[in-house]
C-alpha cells in the first residue's frame, strides 16, 4: 500500500467554500453546509472520505469508473508516457503515436462504416464536436438549410452551451438562455413516467412517431440529424421499450438525417455490450464517447465518424476548423488504451453481460414489494428505482417529483452507499468489478434508507392541521 497523505480536512472544507467552485452545485448550499464532501482515496469498489468513512460507490464516480479504483497498471502508463511524451498537440497535421493506436482501437470495436475517431477530453466537447461536424457536413454536401438537430426531453448531452442545448433539461435550458436555435425536443421513451399502464410496443411506437412527426413539421429538408443515447442515464436510467430503436433508425434512414448515437455513459461494456447501439440492434453514423473510455483514470473522449461522412469532408480543401488543445492527448490515450485492454483481458464486458448483470437485476426484484417503489429496472450494469406515493401509480409525494428522491439518497449516503437521486428516481451504475456481495449490499442500503424516510415522506401528502388552514395559531 502507497503511503497516504494527511488532510487537514477542516481546513480543505474551510479552502473550498472560499476558493473552489464544484461543478452543478449550489453555491449557496455549499457556503452553508461548511463546504463539501472530501473524498481522499478510494480502492475497488469503495470510496473513502476524509472523515474516515468507507463509502460503497454505486455510481462508479460519475458513470465512468468501469475498472474499479486503484488500478496500478494505469497509473504505470501514465507515469512510462509522461516521461516518454507528456502532451503534445494535434493540430497542424501532427500525432502521437497512443492517439493514432486508441483510434485504429476503437475503430475495431465499434466496427461497420465507423471507422474515424476525433479525439477530446469530455462528453461535452465530444458532442459539440457531433454538432459542427454534422452541419459542415450538410453544408458541404450543398445542403446548408439542413441544420436541425432533433433530440429528446430530458436527454442529456452536456453541459456546453451546445451540449447543454442539444440536451432536453427544462433547468438547464432555464440558465444562460438555451437552447439555442435550430434544436426540437420531442417526448422521451420513458414509459413509467410519459405513459404508465400503456403498452411497451405501442408506447415504444408512438414515441419513435413523434421524431417523424416533429420532421415533418419542421420540413425534411431542414433536419441535420436525430440524436440521443442508447439509455438515458442521467435523465433517470430510462430504458426504452424493444423495438424503439430500430423505428428511430427507419425514419432517420426514410428522411435521409443522420443518426447519432451518445454512447458517453453507455459505451464500453455498461449494457453488457461494447456499445449501446449493438445491444439496440441499430447503425449510428456518429458516435459520442467518453467517461468509460478511460474507466475516468485521465479526461478523454472521442466523436466517431462515418466513413461516408469523412469522405464528404475530404472532398473539400478546407480545414475542418474545430478542435481543442488536448485533442488526441498522449498520456490520456494511453491510459485508455490501456484500460480497453484491462477490459478485455479480464473479460468484463461478458461479465458485465452474464453475471454481475443479471445479479443486479435479480437484486433490484427484492424491492418490487416495497410499499414505496414503482418499479425497479436495470439493463446490463445501471439500474434505477422509482419511489412513488401509492403503490401501482406513477403518483409522487407532496403532487411533485423531486421530494423524495433527495431524502432517500442521503439516507443511503448515511448508510454507506453513494447512488444519485434524479427526481424521484434513486439510480446506479457501479464499477465493472463490483462483487455480488457488494450489489446485495447496495439494495439492501437502498431498502433501509426507503424505510428510514418513509415517515417524513408520508407527511408530505398528509393535509396541514385544520387551524393552519384556518391561519389560526396551532394549539389556540
Amino acid at each position: 500500500m502507497t503511503a497516504r497523505r494527511n488532510h487537514d480536512i477542516a481546513e480543505l472544507r474551510r479552502l473550498d467554500v472560499a476558493h473552489h467552485l464544484p461543478a452543478q452545485s449550489s453555491y449557496k448550499l455549499q457556503q452553508e453546509m461548511g463546504g463539501s464532501r472530501v473524498i481522499v482515496r478510494a480502492e475497488g469498489s469503495t470510496i473513502w472520505d476524509g472523515d474516515g468513512n468507507a463509502i460503497l460507490d454505486g455510481m462508479a464516480g460519475l458513470w465512468c469508473v468501469d475498472v474499479g479504483y486503484g488500478r496500478k497498471e494505469l497509473a504505470e502508463v501514465a507515469c512510462e508516457q509522461m516521461l516518454e511524451l507528456p502532451y503534445y498537440n494535434s493540430f497542424f497535421r501532427t500525432a502521437t503515436t497512443p492517439a493514432i493506436e486508441l483510434a485504429a482501437k476503437l475503430a475495431g470495436l465499434l466496427g461497420g462504416e465507423l471507422q474515424h475517431i476525433f479525439f477530446n477530453s469530455s462528453g461535452s466537447e465530444s458532442n459539440d464536436t457531433v454538432f459542427r461536424l454534422v452541419r459542415t457536413y450538410w453544408a458541404i454536401k450543398g445542403s446548408p438549410e439542413r441544420t436541425i438537430f432533433i433530440s429528446r426531453k430530458n436527454a442529456y448531452h452536456g453541459s456546453t452551451v451546445a451540449g447543454a442545448s442539444l440536451g432536453g433539461m427544462s433547468y438547464m435550458h432555464a440558465q444562460g438562455g438555451l437552447p439555442i436555435p435550430g434544436i426540437e425536443h420531442v417526448v422521451q421513451p420513458y414509459r413509467f413516467g410519459e405513459a404508465h399502464g400503456e403498452d411497451d410496443d405501442a408506447f415504444g411506437a408512438r414515441a419513435a412517431q413523434a421524431i417523424e412527426d416533429r420532421i415533418l413539421a419542421v420540413g425534411p429538408e431542414k433536419v441535420a440529424a436525430f440524436i440521443g443515447e442508447p439509455v438515458q442515464g442521467a435523465g433517470g436510467v430510462i430504458i426504452p421499450p424493444p423495438g424503439y430503436w430500430p423505428r428511430v433508425e427507419a425514419i432517420c434512414r426514410k428522411y435521409g438525417i443522420l443518426l447519432v448515437a451518445d454512447e458517453v455513459i453507455t459505451g464500453f461494456g455498461r449494457l453488457g455490450e461494447w456499445f449501446g447501439f449493438k445491444k439496440f440492434g441499430f447503425t449510428p453514423d456518429l458516435v459520442s464517447m467518453a467517461k468509460g473510455l478511460s474507466s475516468g483514470y485521465l479526461p478523454i473522449s472521442a466523436t466517431a465518424v462515418s466513413r461516408e461522412i469523412v469522405e464528404t469532408l475530404r472532398s473539400v480543401d478546407d480545414d475542418f476548423v474545430h478542435g481543442y488543445t488536448y485533442s488526441g492527448h498522449p498520456t490520456a490515450a494511453a491510459v485508455a488504451l490501456r484500460n480497453l485492454e484491462i477490459i478485455e483481458r479480464e473479460g468484463l464486458v461478458d461479465r458485465v453481460r452474464s453475471d454481475i448483470g443479471p445479479h443486479l437485476a435479480v437484486a433490484l426484484r427484492r424491492l418490487d414489494d416495497h410499499p414505496l417503489v414503482g418499479e425497479a429496472r436495470s439493463i446490463g450494469l445501471i439500474g434505477g428505482v422509482e419511489i412513488v406515493s401509492e403503490k401501482g401509480t406513477n403518483a409522487r409525494f407532496g403532487g411533485r417529483e423531486g421530494n423524495a428522491g433527495p431524502m432517500v439518497r442521503d439516507a443511503c449516503i448515511a448508510r454507506g452507499l453513494m447512488v444519485r437521486a434524479i427526481r424521484d428516481t434513486i439510480v446506479m451504475c457501479p464499477p465493472f468489478v463490483i462483487t455480488h456481495e457488494e450489489v446485495d449490499r447496495m439494495i439492501a442500503i437502498i431498502a433501509a434508507a426507503l424505510d428510514d424516510v418513509a415517515e417524513q415522506l408520508r407527511r408530505l401528502d398528509r393535509p396541514p392541521p385544520r387551524e393552519v388552514l384556518e391561519g389560526a395559531e396551532p394549539g389556540l
